[in-house]
């Protein structure tokens, strides 16, 4: 059986292509990084890969706010064969294939309007702007999955720590309308919460003030997921910073870190469903 395939974008400031593709590979699958450049110009197609991704960085440095320009880009850059780039991933994803943005990638995301996508046919719902704090948040935090029964990137986990490193994670969304559709459908799938398990506000364990406590967002078909913590970031258990106290708590913890299931998650389900 050949093994699932992932693509993982690079270029243009994008710089965690690495961390992502070696996550892919951990979890089994065959994982390439390729250049943006390369896609539009038809060198390498997304369409031979189960599974897109869009790393974290600071694509075109943020100038214009995170992950805009690139944002624009995706939406309506024409490939070589004068195609718009957009009108490929949604055939991508109209072929049961899966999406994934992890900080600036999941702004992008947001910006393009695939995420939450709840009002009109891939109208851009919400944003992602300057955190509460005004600064840059470079720390960990603790995450509660809801509603992860809608996306198989999240299957079987509840609780979950993760480093989160970005200057604009504040998710607004765009109106009451937007709030309660994206709350009816269960695609607010991964929310910062406090020592008692509770969404939370309160900074720093909601580390930039997101609408609905919000870490990450999938759409209504659960084929997507855009989240501002880094799972690539935590893929060894020596990534935490008290694994000390964690191992000698549990001897018996595995060594793997717990971003890593979201990569397994994926993978697996793909390979099942192909069999």
């Amino acid at each position: 059986m050949s093994k699932v395939r992932a693509i993982v974008l690079t270029g243009f400031g994008i710089n965690c292509e690495e961390e992502m593709s070696a996550a892919y590979r951990l979890a089994g699958a065959h994982a390439d990084v390729v250049h943006l450049n390369d896609v539009l110009l038809e060198k390498v197609s997304i369409h031979d890969y189960q599974i897109l991704n869009f790393p974290g960085g600071f694509s075109f440095g943020d100038d214009l706010g995170s992950g805009k320009v690139l944002a624009n880009k995706l939406r309506y850059k024409t490939t070589g064969t004068n195609r718009l780039f957009f009108d490929e991933v949604e055939r991508f994803l109209g072929d049961g294939k899966f999406v994934m943005g992890v900080c600036n990638g999941f702004q992008a995301l947001v910006k393009m309007g695939l995420l939450p996508n709840v009002t009109t046919n891939a109208g851009q719902d919400a944003t992602l702007t300057t955190n509460r704090s005004g600064k840059f948040e470079d720390r960990w935090v603790t995450c509660r999955t809801f509603g992860n029964d809608k996306t198989p990137f999240l299957t079987g986990i509840d609780n979950i720590d993760l480093p989160i490193r970005h200057g604009e994670g504040r998710l607004i969304l765009a109106s009451d309308e937007v709030k309660e559709l994206v709350e009816a459908q269960g695609l607010n799938c991964l929310t910062y919460v406090d020592a008692s398990n509770q969404p939370t506000a309160e900074y720093p364990l909601n580390p930039n003030g997101s609408d609905l406590n919000c870490a990450g967002l999938t759409d209504k078909t659960g084929q997507i997921l855009g989240l501002m913590p880094h799972p690539e970031a935590y893929l060894s258990l020596y990534n935490h910073p008290n694994w000390p106290l964690r191992r000698r708590n549990n001897p018996e913890l595995s060594e793997d870190g717990e971003g890593l299931k979201l990569f397994t998650n994926i993978v697996e389900h793909i390979a099942r469903t192909a069999l």
